[in-house]
């Protein structure tokens, strides 16, 4: 949970799954600004990769490219914020926004934050590290993490256990900012297929689950949550672990 906070359970993720596509579009149209070939557009790559490993519809993904390389005529302008503040119990959390309307989404986080602690710029980034998250699975089953690890380039992993109806664990290879795409690249020739890869955010002090109690522990859940259904909202960092 700490690197990437991501909702649990199947429902919640089948539910949200538009959500996920429209997260996936607005990333696409801004990546699609350096142009709309993915050959020639690294970050571009990256997206649509992800995009496709869930399904993405192939004319919404399309449209996507289109619009935010101006091919389409239309005016598309997101603005990136981070917003850092505490979840409940202090739990640290860097909220990354897409979005297209600023005095729409700054008071909606304000009152989002009401149950934790909304902080200013810097105030919870110091305890993060920016890495590149690269999330692959192995392609058989003899692939090592650890050894793909360092032969591709990476500078950590971490192997997660195969989530409810998964048949192989998901191993997240992390990587410095600069590296992102190559050790991307370099994956599947060591016996892994890329699933996911961004930039984001590790906390270096991340707290233990179980140091709280399950009703402390419901109240982070529900604060991330809401958080995460806001559609401004692209990614959650939070520091807990595991």
């Amino acid at each position: 949970m700490g690197a990437q906070w991501k909702a649990k359970g199947k429902e919640i993720a089948a539910n949200a799954k538009g959500r996920l596509f429209g997260k996936l579009a607005k990333e696409i149209m801004v990546a699609a600004r350096g142009g709309a070939d993915p050959a020639g557009n690294s970050r571009l790559r990256l997206v649509l990769e992800q995009a496709r490993k869930v399904s993405m519809p192939k004319d919404t993904l399309e449209r996507a490219i289109k619009k935010g390389a101006g091919l389409t005529g239309e005016t598309v302008h997101f603005e990136h914020v981070m917003y850092e503040g505490y979840a409940p119990h202090q739990v640290a959390v860097m909220v990354e926004c897409l979005t297209d309307n600023l005095n729409r989404t700054a008071p909606e986080m304000r009152v989002l934050f009401r149950k934790g602690q909304l902080g200013t710029s810097g105030s919870v980034a110091w305890d993060f590290d920016h890495v590149g998250m690269i999330e692959a699975e192995p392609t058989a089953a003899e692939a090592d993490a650890e050894v793909a690890a360092i032969e591709a380039g990476a500078q950590d992993f971490e192997v997660r256990e195969p989530e409810e109806g998964d048949t192989k664990a998901v191993t997240l290879f992390l990587t410095d900012p600069s590296d992102l795409d190559l050790v991307s690249r370099a994956l599947p020739t060591h016996g892994f297929t890329v699933l996911s890869a961004r930039l984001g955010y590790r906390p270096k002090n991340p707290v233990d689950p179980a140091s709280l109690s399950a009703e402390a522990l419901e109240e982070v859940e529900s604060f991330l949550a809401a958080i995460d259904a806001n559609d401004d909202v692209q990614q959650m960092y939070v520091g807990l672990a595991g």
